[in-house]
């Protein structure tokens, strides 16, 4: 297929190994030309500056900026682009809120690989896509009451606050929150305060097992 005809990819994933996995099963199409790859979020925002993917496959749990809080920048940035994020979190509260954020798909890492050329030329045809594996957690019953609180609870937090939440997750303290964010240490110890509240995590346990439920954290 003459180049121009390709489909445009550019893949967001913190793993090196998946990332070079994914540029070998895509370009293995013959459909589709990989123009760039990042293993932060923040670097593929630079990047896509002067880039112009047709797709971006973006995975959600990554290290400073997750998947879900880069997805309206992205929509910035490369406002034409379409975006599959593709995971291992198959949750439904995470599906919703990756969709209603702007993605155009969402597709589990536990997939078949011809899945995901099929997941990317139908995105990029402008048909939403959802992996049968995905799908499957939006049947009726699936979700019960207390999950749909939680889900409710993170869906509250701003950008800047699910990115503390993410650094207390992993054990950082309120100092040093404070340094990588450069805010006062007032500020840090507001919002720890403030996440306490919303999330009705009394503990940093609790918002450990939160940030794994949810999405937010690797186990």
């Amino acid at each position: 297929m003459p180049a121009d005809e390709r489909i445009s990819v550019y893949i967001v994933d913190d793993q090196s190994i998946v990332r070079g996995a994914l540029r070998c099963l895509l370009t293995q199409s013959g459909s589709i030309a990989i123009v760039g790859d990042s293993g932060s979020a923040r670097e593929a925002l630079k990047d896509l500056k002067t880039r112009r993917p047709d797709v971006i496959l973006l995975d959600i749990t990554m290290p400073g900026l997750s998947g879900l809080d880069a997805i309206p920048l992205i929509k910035k940035v490369a406002p034409k682009a379409n975006i599959l994020m593709l995971s291992v979190h198959e949750g439904a509260s995470r599906v919703e809120q990756a969709m209603s954020m702007g993605a155009d798909g969402y597709l589990s890492k536990d997939s078949e690989p011809s899945e995901l050329v099929l997941a990317v030329n139908s995105v990029r045809k402008g048909n939403p896509y959802l992996s049968p594996r995905i799908a499957r957690n939006f049947l009726p019953g699936q979700r019960n009451g207390r999950a749909g609180a939680a889900a409710t609870s993170i869906d509250s937090l701003t950008p800047r606050e699910r990115q503390v939440f993410q650094m207390l997750a992993i054990g950082k303290s309120n100092k040093e929150v404070a340094q990588e964010l450069h805010i006062s240490l007032g500020t840090a110890k507001k919002h720890r305060e403030n996440l306490r509240k919303k999330l009705q995590c009394g503990t940093s346990s609790d918002l450990v097992r939160l940030a794994i439920r949810e999405g937010l954290l690797e186990v």
